[in-house]
């Protein structure tokens, strides 16, 4: 595969030839999506000294890539970043927030040392770009701080791309305080060219895969099948209680066999855990058993929001996913809050439950 590099390329042909090799259908609005990546590169790491001098509006140092679920957003920012050859980094946007926060905790009595600032720079001497994959805003803590995070990062010159499923001027829509959240909005209008990536087909659901690994509904058939299935993976392999700690806080993990894992819903999802605790529990996993996954409504949105991120992380990890369900799939329902991030989550679970292995 060719190399992005300071001279001029063509990244739409090197797509083109990747989707053949890949046996992946060529669809003219992911063309279009590549075309303009690629001008976000020529803009960006492409410029001589003296077109920079004579250029009269600044460039948009963001690529902001927008889309429904299923789009291939992901796949197209992959492809993009892996021909990529200058410094990157590529995190969930989960995971740099807890970054973020880390660095932020391990400073709090340096009074000298600006947090904001201090982070942003390290990340400038070590990277020219950041990928931010699944970018959502649905904390206050994060929502009250992205403005200057963001101010500081683009002032730096850093380049950043983003997936999303949702727009820009509806990110954190509905969130407490949203007023203060505004100019975080205007400076990513300012400083980011969004492009959106509109595709009517769900390319996870439409592949042809059977999802053997979602069982339903909760009776004694499924209770059989799931036993069955959870002996085949475990057999040879030494069970034991896993104890995780994670910033002073300790999660067993009662039922653990070689990097199989089984939990009931309530384990994972009706307990105070986030973003941090799943991802010290997907590294640490190849299966990921859940069993007694609910339907949602307004009653148990809190265990939805962590079901959503746990998703996510499991999906990021590559971490295979076996489920219990008292509904099939396809008819899970959601609290109306979080229907939409939750399409996406439907979305990656036709995938992490379909019968080809994702690691």
């Amino acid at each position: 595969m060719a190399l992005i590099s300071k001279k001029k390329m063509n990244l739409k042909n090197l797509f083109i030839d990747h989707c053949k090799k890949k046996g992946l259908e060529i669809n003219q609005n992911q063309i279009k999506t590549i075309i303009a990546i690629d001008h976000f590169y020529q803009d960006n790491f492409n410029q001589n000294f003296l077109s920079n001098i004579f250029k009269k509006k600044k460039n948009k140092l963001g690529f902001y890539l927008q889309g429904d679920v299923g789009v291939g957003k992901t796949m197209i920012l992959n492809f993009f970043y892996d021909n990529f050859k200058l410094t990157k980094q590529r995190l969930h946007f989960n995971e740099f927030m807890i970054n973020f926060h880390d660095f932020n905790f391990q400073n709090k009595n340096n009074k000298k040392i600006n947090s904001i600032d201090n982070f942003v720079i390290k990340l400038k001497k070590k990277y020219r770009l950041i990928y931010l994959d699944e970018f959502q805003v649905t904390n206050i803590v994060d929502a009250m701080i992205l403005g200057r995070l963001f101010k500081k990062i683009f002032d730096e010159d850093l380049k950043v791309i983003f997936s999303t499923n949702i727009r820009i001027n509806d990110l954190y829509k509905d969130g407490l305080q949203r007023d203060q959240f505004i100019p975080f909005l205007k400076i990513m209008k300012l400083r980011c060219f969004e492009q959106i990536l509109f595709i009517k087909e769900d390319y996870r659901k439409s592949k042809n895969k059977i999802n053997k690994r979602y069982l339903h509904p909760l009776n004694e058939i499924t209770s059989f099948r799931i036993n069955k299935l959870f002996r085949q993976l475990t057999k040879d392999k030494t069970k034991e209680q896993k104890s995780l700690s994670i910033k002073g806080r300790k999660f067993i993990i009662k039922e653990y066999y070689e990097g199989i894992a089984r939990f009931n819903f309530n384990e994972l999802c009706n307990k105070n855990l986030g973003a941090e605790d799943f991802i010290k529990i997907s590294e640490i996993c190849n299966y990921i058993v859940i069993e007694n996954l609910p339907n949602f409504n307004e009653n148990n949105s809190n265990q939805q929001q962590r079901f959503i991120t746990l998703i996510d992380i499991i999906y990021e990890k590559k971490v295979n996913l076996i489920v219990t369900s008292a509904s099939p799939l396809s008819a899970l329902t959601s609290d109306n809050n979080l229907s939409e991030p939750f399409k996406r989550t439907l979305s990656r679970m036709y995938e992490l439950t379909s019968s080809v292995k994702t690691k």
